[in-house]
């Protein structure tokens, strides 16, 4: 399960929808510290306190718009499919040829460690019931359906304003591990360069017979007032 739940990831996750969340996210942060540094006037503590709220908030905005540009659909309703379970935070979904992704945003406070349980959240983990391995004794065995994946993101916690990592994660569950951890990086370099588009070769159109024959080296006609200029001459040495 896990080869096939890294291709379903790649398949629905394009490199240049990751590489636009990852800017949007790092000036957004960016963006939070600066404001709260330059304009709230709080002592240290408040000031932290109100940007890393500030912090998440603009880059849950971000996020969403990002999305959207890239062909992402917010939940109709609010409500993860084929369930009755509601959804307050912006999740977006995405289709790739392995099936739907379904994608959030979360805060980690380190690397590669669970963030923290919301509703939404637990709702969007039902959704992986199926990604752990389990005994096929009734022929029903793992089901493929939409899987869901959060964009992970930590703050630099000696670099005000800046992240320390962006990861792609799949959580079980129960909440309790990760099914699938890979750094931003590492995500982007599997997923490696577009094949480049070759302009597909000209056509040419099949000889038709002709009872009319040309004869070899006949030399065209030009009026003595017509000089060639430099530009019919490149043409006609192409």
């Amino acid at each position: 399960m896990p080869e096939s739940l890294n291709a379903r990831l790649r398949l629905a996750l394009k490199k240049e929808l990751v590489l636009d969340i990852e800017d949007r996210d790092r000036a957004e942060a960016l963006k939070a510290h600066e404001m709260v540094r330059d304009r709230s006037g709080l002592d240290p503590k408040r000031a932290r306190e109100l940007e890393g709220q500030a912090r998440f908030r603009m880059m849950e905005h971000g996020f969403e718009e990002v999305c959207a540009l890239h062909g992402g659909q917010l939940l109709e309703g609010g409500v993860i499919p084929g369930t009755d379970l509601k959804v307050f935070q912006p999740f977006m979904r995405f289709e790739g040829e392995g099936g739907g992704v379904i994608l959030g945003l979360a805060a980690m406070p380190d690397r590669r460690s669970i963030p923290s349980k919301n509703r939404s959240r637990l709702a969007g983990v039902s959704l992986n019931y199926y990604l752990s391995p389990r005994l096929d004794l009734d022929g029903k065995g793992p089901k493929v359906g939409d899987v869901f994946a959060l964009l992970l993101v930590s703050r630099h916690k000696e670099k005000a304003g800046l992240i320390d990592e962006i990861a792609i994660g799949v959580i079980d569950s129960e909440y309790s591990t990760f099914l699938f951890y890979e750094p931003l990086d590492q995500f982007l370099s599997d997923l490696g360069e577009e094949p480049a588009l070759r302009p597909s070769p000209p056509t040419v159109p099949p000889s038709v017979p002709s009872a009319i024959k040309l004869r070899k080296n006949v030399i065209p006609f030009v009026p003595p007032e017509a000089e060639p200029r430099e530009d019919e001459q490149d043409e006609g040495n192409k």
